[in-house]
């Protein structure tokens, strides 16, 4: 199991880095936003610059596996080689794992930029301790993000899915209140945020990276519930789909 998740992994890495734009896109919306944003008018602030970057690590979570799965499978099932891939004997799970250590990858690229450009032109500042503690959870709130992002690719063709996850991009951002300082969205969407994926995300990441902000039992609860969803429709998904295939 672990050598032939590993060489699907590979496949899909070196396939994805046969267009290096697709890189790049990933970690350019992040990077272009804390520098528009968040360095001149947070910069100076450590608290409101750590804040600031924990929301653009978030960010970055969410476009690149959004993105990277919503299009990228539907892509991959538009050609050929999707159904003979389908039909041999390791089946459908070391497909899936492969395509997670990429998205994985494809999220350390995007976050690179972020951390460098807080660490070299803000006041952002972050413990020894909680920095690990960052990572770890970072590497945990991809998982609902990843299986959105395969609900939609398994789910729709690949133009609709280009179309829903540019819908989907931006109210999440803005809803989830990564955009804006803790407390400093409008009312309804402070109301709202904790019950949306990136608001869980993101109150998740704030507290493992910020001294002294309370975690949010709630926020966090209701993030579970979307991972459980979204396994769900992403299995679903992949089985209708197989079953159109080969049924």
């Amino acid at each position: 199991m672990t050598a032939l998740t590993l060489t699907h992994a590979k496949f899909s890495t070196l396939e994805l880095f046969r267009i290096p734009i697709a890189v790049v896109g990933s970690a350019f919306w992040p990077a272009a936003t804390m520098l528009a944003f968040v360095v001149p008018f947070a910069g100076d602030d450590p608290v409101a610059s750590t804040f600031a970057t924990v929301s653009m690590i978030t960010f970055a979570v969410m476009n690149t596996n959004l993105f990277q799965y919503g299009i990228g499978v539907s892509e991959d099932r538009a050609q050929p080689w999707d159904p003979y891939v389908r039909t041999l004997p390791a089946g459908a799970t070391p497909r899936f794992l492969g395509r997670i250590l990429t998205g994985l990858l494809m999220m350390v690229f995007s976050l690179t930029p972020v951390v460098l450009i807080a660490a070299l032109f803000t006041e952002a500042t972050v413990s020894p301790a909680a920095f690990v503690t960052a990572v770890a959870v970072c590497a945990l709130i991809s998982v609902p993000f990843i299986l959105m992002g395969l609900s939609i690719g398994y789910s729709l063709p690949q133009k609709a899915a280009l179309v829903v996850a540019q819908i989907l991009f931006l109210p999440l951002a803005f809803g989830g209140g990564l955009l804006t300082p803790p407390g400093g969205a409008p009312g309804f969407i402070e109301t709202l945020a904790p019950y949306l994926p990136t608001g869980g995300a993101a109150r998740l990441m704030w507290w493992a990276a910020v001294d002294d902000f309370p975690f949010d039992l709630k926020a966090t609860l209701a993030l579970l519930g979307w991972t459980v969803l979204f396994g769900i429709l992403a299995v679903w998904a992949y089985r209708r789909d197989e079953g159109r295939r080969f049924g």
